[in-house]
């Protein structure tokens, strides 16, 4: 089996939680930060007369839930390539059968 370099397994996971904090500072943004600004959200209404911060309270949330799953099985594919990760070949490890290097 082919082990990867300590160094570039530290860059990988380095980038990796990288973009995981960022995906929390979003998450906890889109969460309780519409909760703090609740009271000047009020005043903007959208989609018929609705204020912003219930929209984003009952569906922008969700909403930007699911699009951080999407964008971070994005971003994950591209720093596997990056760093060399093929799930391809690690389930071909992980099922017993052996790898051609």
């Amino acid at each position: 089996m082919k082990k990867i370099d300590k160094t570039v397994a530290d860059a990988y996971f380095r980038e990796k939680n990288r973009y995981l904090v960022l995906y929390f500072v979003v998450w906890f943004v889109v969460s309780y930060g519409v909760v703090f600004f609740a009271e000047p959200l009020s005043s903007i209404q959208i989609f018929g007369g609705f204020p912003l911060h219930y929209y984003m309270g009952a569906q922008g949330a969700v909403l930007t839930f699911i699009g951080l799953l999407f964008v971070n099985a994005v971003v994950a594919d591209k720093i596997d390539k990056k760093y060399g990760i093929n799930e391809a070949k690690n389930q071909q490890i992980s099922s017993g059968r052996a790898v051609d290097h």
